[in-house]
């Protein structure tokens, strides 16, 4: 069989902020709209410092208006959830995000839960939750739909296809199954309890792995010709044992790449795969709750 063909998320993601882009200077010129996202980070993690520079800048690129607030690690939750009213209020802005991991004082579930579902670009809040679980509309989590943008892109039509989910998390699991019965799939969510996962894995012709265990899945759980999406993305040490007494790193999802892209029809790279869409799909969230607030259709090729 010949080589798995990659699913190019960078790619893709790139052309997702694209057409954002067009889509926002659409609704600036024809409805003076301009999608406005707020981040909120909480404490000097260096990671979550990277990644909230780097929505900063995507958004700001496709036209939107971008504010990050950053508070220092011994905000308290009642501070916190102050400006998290302010936002609701504000009507320049129509996303909110407040960056994870919180610190410990500081309730994660009660910060979300005061965030306005409608604003909710994470998707994490419990009417989101629930919409989507009943199939109306809602602000999906941006792994999730970016996984599901991939997966059309690549097989157009899902209906009737067999999709097994390895892991079960609320930011990842959860909604990825719900996206996948919503598109007609049958589906199995698979976990650290289940009974022979490799037996549960190889009946799936559409794979995804988020359970964030390096290389956990094997070329052997894959059937032959199905689509794999590898959500996982571990640091593990470097190959060249050198480099790794030197303390270096690489990344690794939690799929076996190399064995799986031999069986595999189509698969996500870890980098360059799921990661890229991560950021994009948060834009997409954005404009669609703008969209949504002003009473404007949400435009086509910004969404699912």
């Amino acid at each position: 069989m010949a080589e798995a063909r990659i699913i190019d998320g960078k790619g893709f993601a790139a052309s997702l902020r694209a057409r954002i882009a067009v889509a926002v200077e659409d609704l600036r010129t024809r409805h003076a709209l301009v999608p406005g996202l707020a981040v909120v980070l909480v404490g000097e993690d260096p990671a979550s410092q990277i990644y909230v520079r780097n929505k900063g800048e995507q958004t700001r690129e496709v036209g939107m208006h971008s504010v990050t607030h950053r508070l220092p690690v011994d905000t308290s939750q009642e501070g916190l959830l102050r400006l998290v009213n302010q936002l609701n209020q504000d009507p320049s802005i129509h996303g909110i995000l407040v960056q994870l991991p919180l610190p410990g004082h500081i309730d994660t579930q009660a910060v979300l839960s005061a965030i306005d579902p409608a604003k909710d670009v994470d998707g994490f809040h419990v009417v989101n939750t629930g919409r989507l679980s009943v199939g109306l509309p809602a602000l999906v989590p941006c792994t999730p739909l970016g996984c599901m943008m991939l997966l059309k892109d690549t097989l157009s039509d899902l209906r009737g296809m067999n999709a097994v989910v390895i892991g079960r998390s609320n930011i990842v699991g959860k909604p990825m199954a719900q996206l996948l019965l919503a598109a007609d799939c049958t589906v199995t969510i698979a976990h650290s309890r289940t009974r022979d996962l490799p037996a549960v894995a190889r009946q799936a012709d559409i794979l995804i792995a988020a359970v964030g265990r390096p290389e956990m899945v094997r070329g052997d759980w894959i059937k032959e010709g199905a689509t794999v999406i590898d959500v996982g993305i571990n640091r593990v040490p470097a190959r060249d044992p050198a480099a790794a007494a030197a303390g270096k790193t690489r990344i690794v999802g939690d799929v076996a790449y190399a064995e799986a892209a031999a069986v595999a029809g189509a698969i996500t790279p870890v980098p360059g795969g799921v990661g890229p869409m991560t950021i994009a799909c948060l834009l997409s969230n954005t404009v669609t709750a703008a969209c949504r607030a002003a009473g404007v259709a949400v435009p086509a090729g910004v969404g699912l």
